[in-house]
């Protein structure tokens, strides 16, 4: 005949399933007024983020692309000559494998935009390896592009997406939590994006004269197979939507370009996709604003000043070319 249990170990027990009830009621609710306190700020770069994602930018000029597509490309003067709305949703710190993702989260949220101006550098055939700032894309791991993009870098990113609070506690090194719970309660950055760009006031470092130092023999930028199916992918997502696209390589300080060792073999594949998906690239290695120090804050992102000089030529390129006409 079988014991009974003793009313002691039966409260013991009790008392054990009522505290693992609470802590995961907690850290759900708290992982939702996180997520929900993020989506809910309108300025800065989550508010960029927001208006994207409850589509609310739907823009008719789109720019896309890494950091140097959202600290080079003014949306507002692109907008102001062209007469077209505009919109960057460039990713700072983001190889082409996640700028596919924000790219095709964008199109499904908003409305086709009559064109898409996609940023090169030599970095676009180099996928990501780990994710700059993961919190970025935490409040948004629902959508399936970023899903996916997100799990081909971290196979366990199925951790951030069904136990609550593991990316903000685990991938989060900046205490994203906080500004969740901030605006939460309505508390909002300081607004430091212009309809997706981003303008940096930074002057010259020396951090380009070190690097010279360090790499005396130049530097060779890597051709992932992966790297250039992610490229692809850009040009076959906007050709399978009727949609506009233009690659530009834009402005970098022209000392890189001699450091660059595989160069040609990086435009040579740029041009390779461009024949085969006939989109135009316009390259601005030439151009004079390369030539000046002053536009730069490092070899490779131009500052406002020089964004400024660059988006006014983009612009009236634009103006005067077929795509807006």
């Amino acid at each position: 005949m079988t014991e009974p249990v003793p009313i002691s170990t039966r409260q013991g027990l009790a008392r054990i399933i009522a505290f693992v009830g609470l802590f995961t009621a907690v850290s759900f609710a708290t992982d939702w007024a996180v997520n929900h306190g993020l989506r809910n700020i309108s300025q800065s770069d989550y508010g960029v983020s927001n208006r994207l994602m409850t589509g609310r930018a739907n823009a008719e000029i789109v720019i896309s692309g890494s950091s140097r597509a959202l600290t080079h490309f003014d949306s507002r003067i692109i907008q102001s000559i062209t007469g077209r709305t505009t919109f960057n949703i460039g990713r700072n710190g983001s190889q082409t494998d996640m700028q596919v993702a924000f790219l095709k989260t964008y199109l499904r949220h908003n409305a086709k935009p009559k064109l898409v101006v996609h940023n090169l550098d030599l970095f676009s055939f180099v996928t990501s390896r780990e994710i700059y700032d993961p919190a970025q894309y935490l409040p948004y791991i629902n959508e399936e592009a970023i899903y996916t993009a997100v799990r081909r870098i971290y196979p366990d990113a199925w951790k951030w997406k069904y136990l609550p609070l593991y990316g903000y506690l685990v991938e989060d090194m900046r205490f994203t939590w906080i500004r969740g719970l901030a605006g939460l309660v309505g508390i909002q950055p300081e607004e430091d994006h212009f309809q997706g760009y981003l303008p940096r006031y930074s002057r010259w470092t020396g951090d380009f004269e070190r690097y010279k130092r360090d790499n005396p023999a130049g530097v060779k930028f890597e051709i992932e197979p992966q790297g250039v199916r992610d490229l692809r992918e850009i040009a076959e997502v906007c050709r399978s939507q009727g949609i506009p696209l233009l690659f530009v390589y834009t402005p970098e300080y022209y000392e890189i370009q001699q450091l660059e060792s595989n160069r040609l073999e990086v435009f040579g594949k740029f041009h390779e996709i461009c024949h085969e998906f006939q989109v135009p690239l316009w390259d601005y290695s030439e151009s004079p604003i390369s030539k000046d120090r002053s536009n730069f804050y490092n070899s490779q992102h131009l500052n406002a000043e020089g964004a400024n000089a660059f988006s006014i030529d983009v612009a009236h390129r634009l103006a005067q070319s077929s795509f807006l006409k």
